[in-house]
């Protein structure tokens, strides 16, 4: 029997929580629930709601990620209407769209204003 009952918040360390916290939220609409200069959180919904929440706190010294990196890094995958529309206004919000591309066309890696890279993943699956 599992132990873990449900993922509640992807906890995100970075340089600046309230910035990062401002771009996930208007990349996603999602609501700002906390935030001050340690910590900034977000929910996709109401108190009861059993999506996973994103937060974010701030680490002394924190290193901006490099993509692509042979180490293991955490980053967030986004499913999106349309991947072109997507990644123009995200680019708009600050993002950047690294050179490095896997996937063939079928996904977008960008990385948010801190560097964390995050992939945009078409609702629907691009044919081959």
């Amino acid at each position: 029997m599992p132990v873990l009952e449900q993922l509640t918040t992807v906890v995100v360390d970075c340089a600046d929580p309230v910035a990062l916290a401002a771009f996930y939220q208007h990349a996603t609409g999602w609501e700002l629930t906390h935030g001050d200069q340690d910590f900034a959180s977000l929910s996709a919904g109401s108190a009861g709601s059993a999506g996973a929440g994103l937060a974010f706190v701030r680490v002394d010294g924190h290193r901006t990620p490099q993509w692509p990196d042979e180490s293991a890094h955490l980053h967030l995958d986004f499913t999106v209407t349309d991947l072109e529309r997507a990644v123009e206004a995200l680019l708009a919000l600050g993002a950047s769209r690294p050179d490095f591309q896997p996937g063939e066309g079928h996904w977008v890696v960008l990385t948010d204003p801190q560097g964390h890279p995050f992939c945009l993943v078409p609702a629907t699956p691009t044919a081959n």
